[in-house]
């Protein structure tokens, strides 16, 4: 059977913080369609947007999937659903508790941006009704349309992530497993990716894994939330392998040291750097450029505290 054509795919540009930060996607299949993330609740009314661009009224959508419960992968669930009243909500099984009850989420996500920035992103984070819920185990299929939609257990970035093949396209939808991939990267003699050490559960190992059965997999194009499509699957994920490498070295490096809190996480975030600034440089990006300096670092921080975090639990 021939292929789909990838435009029955929507890039949604969610407008997180600043424009090409975080997408979420739409997935069409005749009168039917399904959300691939939502972003924030204030990224709610552009995808609502695009559905009406091509047609079709909430009403339609079958199915909101969350690939993993950070907040600008899952903010905007509640407030989604409220706008598509039939769609169910598909998630993990280690994240659907978070959407039922995302308090844990929100008290975590406070405490690291402080009251006024975690408003000024995020807004109200609302608990979703139980029973529009469904968690989904590794190997499942749901189908939309006429296509499957098949998902896989991928831990790594987060214990609560999954990714999902989409069967009429050979498309993954791979959330944070696969890295980001900024459009403003892309410049150089060669892509440029990078994976986000998400605390406080990031797994070297794990990821590892989870990059290999997306390249075994055998999809053709790769669909991130940071940002869009990313076609260099095999040279993308050798990057992201040698990456978590050198990652693990750096927080065995931490790990030997007697340093604690924000000494352990600036030797962290300054090895992470220097990393990064080498990698950027081997394809031909000046790391000193402002806007491959923005770019570059967007999630620099998350990683420095993933990282951290790990050579704590190295130690014990």
């Amino acid at each position: 059977m021939a292929l789909a054509s990838p435009d029955s795919v929507s890039v949604i540009d969610g407008q997180y913080n600043y424009a090409g930060r975080a997408a979420a996607y739409l997935i069409q299949d005749g009168d039917e369609a399904a959300y691939v993330d939502n972003v924030t609740r204030f990224s709610v009314p552009y995808l609502i947007e695009a559905l009406e661009g091509r047609g079709l009224a909430p009403e339609q959508v079958r199915y909101l999937i969350v690939t993993h419960v950070h907040l600008d992968h899952c903010g905007g669930t509640a407030e989604l659903a409220k706008a598509c009243p039939d769609a169910e909500i598909i998630c993990h099984p280690r994240a659907a508790r978070h959407i039922v009850d995302p308090s844990r989420l929100v008290a975590g996500a406070k405490g690291v941006y402080g009251e006024e920035e975690f408003a000024r992103l995020y807004g109200e984070i609302e608990p979703v009704e139980e029973s529009r819920v469904r968690s989904l185990e590794d190997e499942a299929s749901l189908s939309l349309g006429g296509r499957t939609l098949h998902f896989t257990d991928a831990p790594g970035h987060a214990p609560h992530h999954f990714v999902l093949r989409d069967s009429a396209t050979n498309s993954m939808f791979a959330g944070d497993a696969f890295g980001v991939c900024y459009r403003q990267l892309q410049g150089g003699t060669r892509p440029y990716l990078n994976f986000v050490c998400a605390p406080p559960q990031f797994d070297v190992a794990a990821a590892r894994t989870t990059i290999q059965r997306i390249v075994d997999s055998g999809v053709e194009r790769v669909f991130v939330t940071h940002f869009g499509l990313c076609t260099a699957i095999g040279e993308g994920a050798e990057q992201l392998l040698g990456a978590l490498d050198k990652f693990d070295a750096l927080v065995d490096r931490a790990a030997e040291t007697d340093l604690e809190d924000s000494a352990l996480l600036e030797f962290c975030s300054e090895g992470a750097l220097k990393l990064m600034g080498e990698e950027l440089r081997e394809r031909g990006l000046d790391p000193e450029d402002e806007v491959t300096h923005k770019w570059a670092t967007s999630e620099h921080k998350i990683t420095a505290q993933g990282l951290a975090t790990l050579a704590q639990t190295r130690r014990s």
